[in-house]
């Protein structure tokens, strides 16, 4: 009956190192990182902005945005378990059948809680060097997209995050999960972020980063210069505006993943999609506003 479905049936694990598991999951999450640093690497050299800042600049990212998937996963989707199991929050360990600790790879990433640990380890990173924030964002969120749709991919390698069965031609039957047609809610995610990285990437080279140049005004305040194109914060609104939009809607064709969700008007994800798009849309009014 389903033979004219794609059938997915990969195992989770690509292979073991001295007996430890290698997930495709882990290879395509450190694979994004890479590529996006990769590419925020080709824009500071572009931009002759010194090496040593994006260096640093990695370090806090990578922290922040794996401690705020961990913790935002744990706390948002499971916090009656990981509450009690606190180490399991920070360390790749589980139980099991006989109450028995063991090593095993980490089970549960929410990427809005990446992304709230991204922009807290952003504030810290400001704070600690001066720089500018809205700048900082604005160069980053150029290359975020890159790095979900990679994330989105390990979601599908992972057979895990999948949509609602459907008979549409494209469905895709995820045997590690049931034998039911299903829309590839993590590939319809992956397609939507690497196009709209390469949206970002073209509005960037069409417009480049706003200017640093600035004109003290009588007041002791700044306006922006008259060479800037674009205003500042423009690329980290508008990217998290249609990052989020579209997390917003696609959830609508997508399985829940706890039980709690079922009792809620809409889910976890989109809940949680709506304060960043608040954010993009306040930043877009308020940089509008200040001409």
């Amino acid at each position: 009956m389903f033979l004219a479905y794609i059938h997915w049936n990969i195992a989770p694990e690509a292979f073991t190192v001295f007996g430890i598991p290698v997930r495709y999951y882990g290879l395509l999450f450190v694979g994004g990182f890479i590529a996006a640093f990769q590419f925020l690497e080709w824009l500071y050299k572009r931009e002759k902005i010194p090496y040593q800042q994006l260096s640093r600049l990695a370090t806090y990212a990578i922290i922040g945005s794996f401690a705020g998937a961990r913790l935002g996963h744990c706390l948002f989707y499971e916090p009656d378990y990981f509450l009690y199991h606190p180490l399991e929050m920070l360390l790749p360990i589980g139980y099991d059948e006989n109450g028995k600790m063991v090593f095993q790879a980490y089970t549960g990433l929410a990427s809005h809680g990446g992304a709230f640990g991204i922009l807290l380890a952003m504030l810290v990173y400001k704070w600690k060097t001066k720089e500018d924030l809205l700048p900082l964002l604005d160069r980053i969120l150029i290359a975020t997209p890159l790095a979900c749709g990679f994330i989105r991919m390990a979601n599908f390698f992972n057979s895990e995050i999948i949509g609602y069965p459907t008979d549409v031609p494209w469905a895709i039957v995820f045997e590690q999960v049931d034998m039911q047609p299903r829309h590839p809610a993590q590939l319809y995610e992956a397609v939507f972020y690497f196009s709209l990285f390469v949206v970002m990437f073209l509005l960037y080279r069409k417009n480049g980063l706003s200017t640093s140049t600035v004109i003290p005004s009588q007041a002791g305040s700044v306006v922006e210069g008259p060479t800037q194109k674009i205003k500042t914060g423009f690329y980290f609104a508008w990217c998290i505006i249609a990052l989020f939009t579209f997390r917003f809607f696609v959830e609508f064709i997508k399985e829940r993943q706890v039980g709690f969700e079922e009792n809620l008007p809409i889910d976890m994800g989109q809940i949680l999609s709506i304060p960043f798009v608040v954010l993009g849309i306040w930043i877009l009014v308020k940089k509008e506003l200040s001409k």
